[in-house]
């Protein structure tokens, strides 16, 4: 049995909005669990969809709230561990390993094939390029815009035709 909470084309922003919130967060917590335990918490009734609220929107608003509420947890942990330590002893402070959630070289130079795989796909499209390059690097809709000279409309449908060949080539950030 489906349940058909959200189309094809919403699971896909949500999943792109999942990453993003995702970004920073440690190595345990994935973007694939912000995602599940946000819609958990709208099946199982903890969070209810407002009318004339968007599910994208009110989704990706439990995500970043789930997210913060990870955060908060970790400030409470450390500020205990800064208090026992402090009660404990005066000395130094144990060290605290730091990790790099950066990709390694493997993954940086699969991400840039990628990305020029998906390139290829809209190489007789320039107004998709300038999008994704702006994209690429991080920019807003409204900093593209700007950049590029477009209309909301001209960046709208560039964003739409993008959205059709990405599907039509099966990229819909589906696992493997």
């Amino acid at each position: 049995m489906t349940l058909r909470l959200v189309t094809n084309l919403e699971l896909l922003r949500l999943k792109t909005l999942a990453r993003w919130y995702a970004r920073g967060l440690p190595p345990d917590v994935t973007w694939e669990d912000l995602l599940q335990e946000a819609l958990t918490r709208i099946l199982v009734g903890k969070r209810e969809v407002p009318d004339g609220v968007a599910i994208v929107a009110f989704v990706a608003g439990v995500m970043r709230s789930l997210r913060s509420e990870h955060w908060q947890r970790i400030e409470r942990v450390m500020a205990r561990d800064r208090l026992r330590g402090d009660r404990r002893s005066t000395g130094p402070h144990r060290e605290t390993e730091l990790v790099d959630s950066a990709p390694g070289p493997d993954r940086a130079v699969m991400a840039q094939q990628e990305l020029a795989a998906i390139r290829n796909l809209f190489a007789d499209d320039a107004a998709a390029l300038i999008v994704l390059d702006g994209l690429a690097r991080g920019l807003t809709a409204e900093e593209i815009r700007l950049t590029a000279g477009f209309s909301e409309t001209e960046y709208g449908s560039a964003r739409k035709r993008m959205r059709r060949v990405l599907l039509r080539e099966g990229l819909t950030c589906a696992p493997k």
